[in-house]
């Protein structure tokens, strides 16, 4: 996990060579980001402006619009951002499934606290006693993942006043520090990794020097 918020363009770069790896090589070993990133807004392929309650040529903090699926959502530091470069090939091939096993990666978590996430039929994410902590949104070439989750741990959730995140008006969203505020991202980061590949079958390593070097 680098040190400090990544902009975001550095870490879709970042998602975006791991990416081309895994498609010159689908043999090749899959891949995981966690990081925090600057405060930004991003956009789905597909989203709608209209859950923007700015003018899009004058954010309060930089907009990217991304080739992930979903609406809009908020990045700030303080939100640990997964980010799985995965063949998915592997993982059931199957887009559905691998949004549902994401959200299970943030309820195993959150059991692992000793609280009970929760699903909303029809809606993607993770919800606590009805506060959305955890957004999801994922994109895929040839079967080859970007994109990810977003659980929110100690962030400021003020820029989120800025959008309706993920174009659900009536849910707001939470963050992990309001019932158990002795948490930090940084802390519970391993935490993530461990229900992270535990539900997917990944053995982890440390990055490389090179991929060090690079900041991954």
């Amino acid at each position: 996990m680098p040190p400090g918020p990544v902009p975001f363009p550095r870490a879709w770069g970042w998602q975006q060579q791991l990416q081309q790896r895994l498609l010159e090589d689908p043999g090749g070993p899959d891949a995981l980001l966690l990081l925090e990133h600057e405060p930004c807004y991003t956009l789905g392929r597909g989203a709608d402006p209209a859950f923007l309650r700015f003018d899009p040529a004058a954010p309060p903090a930089p907009l990217y619009r991304i080739d992930r699926g979903g609406e809009v959502t908020h990045h700030c530091p303080g939100q640990l951002v997964l980010y799985p470069v995965l063949n998915l090939q592997r993982h059931g091939a199957d887009l559905h499934r691998y949004l549902r096993e994401l959200e299970a990666v943030v309820i195993d978590l959150l059991a692992e606290l000793g609280l009970q996430g929760e699903r909303i039929p029809g809606l993607t994410g993770v919800w606590l006693e009805g506060r959305k902590l955890a957004a999801i949104g994922v994109g895929a070439r040839r079967w080859i993942s970007q994109h990810g989750l977003a659980l929110n741990v100690e962030a400021d959730l003020t820029g989120f006043a800025q959008v309706v995140p993920c174009g659900i008006a009536d849910r707001p969203v939470g963050r992990l520090a309001d019932w158990r505020p002795e948490l930090s991202a940084a802390a519970l980061a391993p935490l993530l990794l461990r229900c992270f590949s535990r539900r997917f079958g990944l053995r982890l390593r440390p990055p490389t020097r090179q991929e060090a070097l690079q900041g991954w």
